[in-house]
């Protein structure tokens, strides 16, 4: 059976549709994503051996009026477009990720009465999945936070699909060295650049290792490992006793997934500030701390992590990180979409 994939635009989008594409590839099935000709779906899906089909589609959120003019007059034609896709892919079934590029894909299904299955990776559900969670046969969610958003009994909390290799990180125990992971993203952070440039002589006498994962801005600090890249991110966070990083959800299941003590940094202009969001639900638990992104100085940095210093603390962080991780989130998702157009189990 066909599956249209829709989601694009970030790395939050396109990555754990991946994931499912491939458990649904797996069950004998063939995932065809739709998505936007400037988002990473088009570097990232063909990488990963998928189809990807374009349609022509802007974002409204965030945007200046034109901008949303525009988005809205592409809104018919690219609705159209993926009616034709459903047609000639004879899909079966539609999985969202949700985004702008999610849209139109999503009405399709609607106006198909095609089987719909949303997964929301934010404790704020965006615009696309909001609005369509009326059409939906079931919502994925990370975040008992979202649960208001979508109707009632037609929620199920499963995570967000996270690389195997998270769940199954050797226990680190703390040794006389706390290494410290700091990493803003593929392309890094710009407040957490600065911050760390700064951090490393207010750190004088402390016991602690740094690495930064820069972006391709590296700079050069001087006590502190800097690099534009991780290319193994499971291995950097089995060396790490602290993750400081951004909210978004990836990384948020991640830190989850590893069962690692973190301090949080929301990108200030998220969409709905869906990253402080996040980053506040799992600072309820006591996984994390969260500091503001404008008050993420080198002195609040010394200050969080002297504090996080204390004997018992990082550990007990990281067990109550790890009660956050939800494993099986693919498999569940494929399981759903394969219910909704009657696939028996054998």
């Amino acid at each position: 059976m066909v599956f249209l994939m829709a989601g694009g635009g970030t790395g939050g989008h396109v990555i754990p549709g991946i994931a499912v594409a491939r458990e649904l590839s797996a069950r004998g099935h063939t995932p065809v994503f739709v998505g936007t000709a400037r988002g990473l779906e088009t570097r990232l899906v063909p990488a990963a051996g998928f189809a990807l089909e374009l349609i022509e589609i802007g974002s409204l959120q965030g945007q200046g009026r034109w901008h949303q003019f525009r988005t809205m007059m592409q809104m018919p034609g690219s609705v159209v477009r993926c009616l034709a896709l459903a047609r000639r892919h004879d899909a079966a079934a539609v999985f969202s990720m949700g985004g702008y590029a999610a849209g139109p894909v999503a009405v399709a299904a609607a106006l198909r009465r095609l089987p719909l299955i949303l997964m929301e990776p934010n404790a704020m559900p965006g615009l696309t999945n909001r609005y369509m969670a009326r059409f939906s046969r079931k919502a994925l969610l990370s975040f008992e936070d979202a649960l208001a958003y979508f109707p009632v009994g037609n929620t199920e909390l499963t995570g967000l699909p996270v690389r195997r290799e998270f769940f199954h990180l050797p226990e680190r125990k703390r040794g006389p060295i706390v290494n410290i992971l700091v990493t803003g993203g593929s392309r890094g952070a710009r407040t957490l650049n600065r911050a760390v440039s700064g951090l490393w002589p207010l750190l004088a006498g402390q016991p602690v290792r740094i690495l930064l994962q820069a972006g391709a801005d590296v700079p050069d600090i001087p006590g502190v490992t800097v690099v534009p890249f991780v290319d193994d991110m499971p291995a950097a966070f089995a060396e790490a006793d602290l993750v400081i990083c951004r909210a978004g959800a990836g990384a948020v299941a991640e830190l989850a997934a590893a069962g690692k003590p973190s301090i949080l940094v929301p990108y200030p202009y998220a969409a709905d500030d869906h990253q402080a969001r996040n980053g506040a639900a799992l600072e309820r638990t006591g996984a994390a701390r969260m500091v503001l992104d404008g008050e993420c100085t080198p002195e609040r940095l010394r200050d969080e992590i002297a504090a996080l210093l204390r004997p018992g603390k990082l550990e007990a962080m990281g067990a109550a990180a790890r009660r956050f991780a939800r494993p099986g989130a693919a498999a569940r998702a494929a399981d759903l979409l394969e219910e909704c157009v009657g696939v028996l189990k054998q």
